[in-house]
């Protein structure tokens, strides 16, 4: 596991006077001002983030050092991480989308399934990208107890009940 979790992305500029769209993946979006100084994925540079106010899509806010509306586009894409010791700590049954990246999926009896590559939420819940060798593409498996029962992040691993027809 990452010492670092991903909480959130600068979707560009707001207005012209350095404020920047972010995007929050956080529970509570306005919680990504509070797990302290911000980071880029690389390291290079850390912003302390003050939230302004609500918009569509996101939250404008002021990143430290971030002055003008050119620096604000410039930032457009830039993921936005916070230290793993920042963040709350979990209940058993959730997972940060960042530990469950890479693990292995096997089936019930212990056949591998691939590897998931991406965790999606569409608005109806979370979604496991599987992907791997016997694959044809990704395959989409609802992230529910009944259909992912255990999850063991010391094994680097997630087991797989699939409804008849989803690997077909």
């Amino acid at each position: 596991m990452s010492d670092r979790v991903c909480v959130g992305a600068i979707a560009g500029a707001f207005g012209v006077r350095g404020e920047v769209r972010l995007k929050s993946f956080c529970a509570e979006a306005a919680d990504i001002a509070a797990y302290g100084p911000l980071s880029t994925e690389d390291g290079s540079r850390t912003f302390e983030v003050t939230l302004t106010r609500p918009v569509s899509q996101g939250l404008a806010a002021r990143l430290s050092g971030v002055l003008t509306k050119e620096q604000a586009d410039g930032l457009r894409g830039t993921r936005l991480y916070a230290p793993r010791t920042a963040l709350p700590a979990l209940p058993d049954d959730e997972f940060y989308h960042a530990d469950l990246l890479g693990l292995t999926a096997l089936d019930t009896g212990g056949a591998e399934l691939g590897k998931i590559a991406a965790v999606l939420n569409h608005g109806a819940g979370d979604l496991l990208e599987l992907r791997g060798p016997g694959l044809k593409g990704s395959v989409l498996v609802p992230f529910t107890r009944a259909i992912v029962p255990t999850v063991d992040l010391a094994s680097r691993r997630v087991i797989i009940d699939p409804p008849e027809g989803l690997f077909d």
